[in-house]
């Protein structure tokens, strides 16, 4: 089974407080963006592999690319048990250990509680890594539902997202991917209806530009805001650019100068509306179409 596991942007990010498990509830509506996605592919056993070929014919490590590349493009893992081999491809190299990308940790979750037989999982990582924009809780969300229909688990969306929870804040709103407001960790998901249909969505990834989300959180003081998050976005979009904040900027700027200037340079290009999304370091962008 294949598919592309889409990215994700926040329309708002308020960190809230701190909480004793020393995570932090928060509030932010959560958008999908199918413009940036990765490919991965799962097989059963033996079954015959559509990408596979295709993966080592553009990132396997040549001589050459061995010379120019100190970060391999594609890496594999197998697990001790060798019910796990897993692949993943990255233009810009994998510097992870396989066996603990979140896709593999998806397999293992579903394993512990569910008859599961061996897999191969082979991962084509398109889509930024520290960008703020959700591609690995993505591919774990996605490897998740792949799974479930695979296996025929009968896990309904309420029970994936359960799962997803466990391996990450955001992973749970993959699992239905669709407009949610996210509190707590970001796992608790609430339906929202926003109409966006009058502006044009930009994504923009700068280069070189990786943000930790432990960084993020670095000297963020948590704060209730006076307006919460569903009462400003059911002002005009027009009034975002002073209602509407991501509390990471703060911190982010800091540490990114450059990011702030980004940030600016889009509103100097005519956008309505730009923020950063999630931890950085991207940011979107609202045109009016």
């Amino acid at each position: 089974m294949i598919a592309e596991p889409n990215v994700k942007i926040n329309l708002g990010l308020n960190v809230l407080r701190k909480r004793e498990d020393g995570f932090h509830d928060l509030e932010t509506l959560f958008i999908p963006y199918d413009g940036l996605s990765d490919r991965l592919e799962i097989i059963s056993g033996d079954d015959w592999s559509h990408t596979s070929a295709q993966l080592f014919a553009r990132y396997g490590q040549s001589e050459e690319r061995k010379l120019t590349t100190e970060v391999p493009m594609l890496v594999q893992g197998l697990s001790e048990d060798g019910r796990l081999m897993i692949t993943i491809a990255r233009k810009e190299g994998v510097d992870w250990d396989p066996l603990k990308d979140l896709t593999a940790r998806a397999y293992r979750l579903l394993a512990e509680e569910h008859d599961l037989p061996p897999v191969k999982i082979f991962l084509e990582k398109r889509s930024p890594v520290g960008a703020g924009l959700g591609g690995g809780s993505a591919d774990a969300a996605f490897a998740l539902r792949m799974m479930n229909e695979m296996f025929a688990l009968g896990l309904d969306d309420a029970s994936l997202a359960a799962y997803a929870a466990r391996l990450g804040s955001d992973c749970a709103f993959f699992i239905y991917n669709r407009p949610m407001i996210g509190e707590g960790r970001g796992e608790v998901l609430t339906d929202f209806s926003l109409d966006l249909d009058a502006y044009e969505l930009r994504v923009i990834v700068p280069e070189g530009v990786a943000v930790s989300t432990a960084d993020a959180y670095r000297g963020i003081v948590p704060t209730v805001p006076e307006r919460r998050l569903r009462e400003v976005l059911s002002r005009p979009v027009e009034e975002w650019k002073e209602l509407l904040s991501n509390d990471f900027e703060k911190t982010v700027f800091v540490k990114y100068p450059g990011l702030e200037k980004m940030k600016a340079s889009l509103y100097e290009s005519g956008a309505v509306y730009a923020s950063m999304s999630g931890s950085g370091s991207a940011f979107f962008a609202l045109y009016r179409k």
